[in-house]
């Protein structure tokens, strides 16, 4: 086993005593990134290839810089959405290319090839996947770890995943994805919208109920948090994506991004995205208390003040996005919150059962 450098021991030392109890006898949250000293030695003289972005970091430095300061073999970075540096915006085409900072090869995850190529694993030993969640069904990176997790299946490779904090995981909500409403913003048939689990219990859910593949199963293990809880407090260090800039923001995100499907406007383009809301009907929401919901009050307000038949865009996107065919009719029939939020809790309950087998953190 190759030796870890001076340098990265002294790292390791540093972010040990980061973890530990403070006067106040309470205990700093660890991120799965920051636990080296569980994951470091199994990537030890092998060959690795990383899925990550810009939220991939080991205290402020990234991931992948970390990595090779302490002698690991990276061979090959996969981007999601966003791409490695996060600066695409939503939907915007990722290309391949070759980080310049390192030099290492940059494939992309989002565009034609959403799955990694198997040939690609094969000339690696494992994979390292380290990307920031938000706990929205229809935020693409858990697509992107589904076909990770299926490519590393197809090519017997292990995959490590670093675990980190979900900032919406105290609370369940939303309507259940439904077979025919299935696509990269939603992938998991009885999935809400809010599903109140990390990435890493999340895919532990993915490789449980065998929703990758039935045949090749993906060898995945966790690295978990430490010091956390689902009510636990956390302050993402950056943006997850371009236009998730602040707490407000990803707090509103399961409520308002279900409006991406409509021709109103999210704020983008603007210094608050998805904090403001509206095109001639305005909407400010800065400074709203957000409910731990997901809050169906701002889409009903703003299509009782639309044209009847100039709110829905015609691609069907707010289906996808819901996960459903219901929502849009029971918009459209009148109905109120309430009646909306009763038609989904036999799906929520269902899920809560399922979930309950995955978690890993109280």
């Amino acid at each position: 086993m190759q030796k870890l450098t001076v340098l990265c021991l002294l790292f390791l030392s540093a972010l040990a005593a980061m973890g530990q109890p403070s006067g106040s006898g309470s205990q700093r949250l660890r991120t799965g990134a920051e636990r080296m000293e569980v994951y470091l030695p199994l990537l030890q003289g092998k060959r690795v290839a990383v899925v990550a972005n810009q939220s991939s970091l080991v205290g402020g430095r990234h991931l992948v810089d970390t990595l090779l300061s302490c002698g690991v073999d990276v061979r090959m970075i996969f981007c999601p959405e966003h791409g490695f540096r996060g600066t695409a915006a939503a939907g915007e085409h990722v290309a391949d290319g070759k980080d310049p900072a390192t030099g290492l090869p940059l494939l992309s995850l989002y565009g034609k090839n959403k799955k990694p190529h198997v040939d690609k694993l094969l000339s690696v030993d494992m994979v390292l996947f380290d990307l920031q969640d938000v706990g929205c069904r229809f935020y693409t990176y858990l697509s992107t770890l589904h076909y990770v997790m299926q490519a590393c299946g197809e090519a017997r490779r292990p995959l490590l995943l670093l675990d980190r904090p979900n900032p919406n995981a105290s609370y369940v909500d939303g309507p259940v994805m439904e077979p025919s409403c299935t696509s990269f913003v939603g992938l998991h048939v009885g999935v809400p919208i809010v599903y109140g689990m990390t990435i890493g219990e999340y895919g532990r859910m993915i490789e449980g109920e065998h929703w990758a593949s039935d045949t090749a199963r993906c060898d995945l293990r966790v690295v978990a948090l430490e010091n956390y809880t689902h009510d636990s407090s956390y302050q993402l260090p950056v943006p997850p994506s371009p236009n998730l800039r602040t707490p407000q923001a990803i707090a509103l995100y399961p409520s308002l991004c279900l409006l991406e499907g409509t021709t109103i406007s999210l704020g983008r383009g603007t210094d608050y995205p998805f904090e403001v809301v509206g095109n001639d009907y305005k909407l400010d929401l800065r400074h709203v208390e957000v409910q731990r919901c997901v809050d169906l009050s701002y889409i009903l307000d703003i299509y009782s003040h639309t044209p009847r038949g100039t709110f829905f865009l015609k691609s069907n996107f707010f289906e996808k996005l819901a996960g459903t065919t219901a929502l849009r009719r029971q918009i459209e029939q009148g109905l109120t919150e309430q009646q909306i939020r009763l038609s989904w809790q036999p799906g929520l309950e269902a899920f809560r059962h399922l979930r309950s087998q995955y978690l890993i953190y109280p």
